[in-house]
């Protein structure tokens, strides 16, 4: 599976926390996120992870453009709601996974519950979705 990850700055530290909790998991599957969150979650967990431009630089888009063509999975971007950050970027990830039934979290919570479904083979639908997607 493709997963991307994301995280407003007040965020990273725990999507940083969360992706040591389940390096195993990951571990299985192609990740990509945008710059500072990536260089992060790497240097954390030593993940290969594909980095994309931080959101200030358009990375947000990339990864948008990915949703778009069918070729990411699960989407967490974990959001500070109550931050400076925009929150604009949330909502149109969030209306591109949409579009495309791609899982989406946006809090810890929901992180965890997708990533144990992963794990669990409960999201194993997105290869009849997406059979010609490259995975691990």
């Amino acid at each position: 599976m493709n997963i991307a990850l994301m995280a407003h700055d007040r965020k990273k530290d725990l999507m940083v926390d969360f992706c040591i909790a389940y390096c195993g998991i990951l571990a299985e599957h192609n990740i990509c996120a945008t710059n500072t969150t990536g260089r992060l979650v790497m240097e954390a967990t030593g993940l290969p992870i594909t980095l994309y431009m931080s959101c200030k630089q358009g990375g947000d888009q990339q990864i948008g453009a990915r949703i778009s063509y069918n070729e990411l999975d699960m989407v967490i971007f974990l959001s500070d709601p109550s931050g400076k950050e925009s929150y604009k970027e949330v909502t149109e990830i969030c209306r591109l996974c949409d579009q495309q039934n791609v899982p989406f979290a946006t809090n810890i919570a929901t992180a965890e519950v997708l990533i144990r479904g992963l794990k669990d083979g409960m999201l194993d639908w997105r290869d009849i979705v997406n059979p010609k997607k490259s995975g691990k």
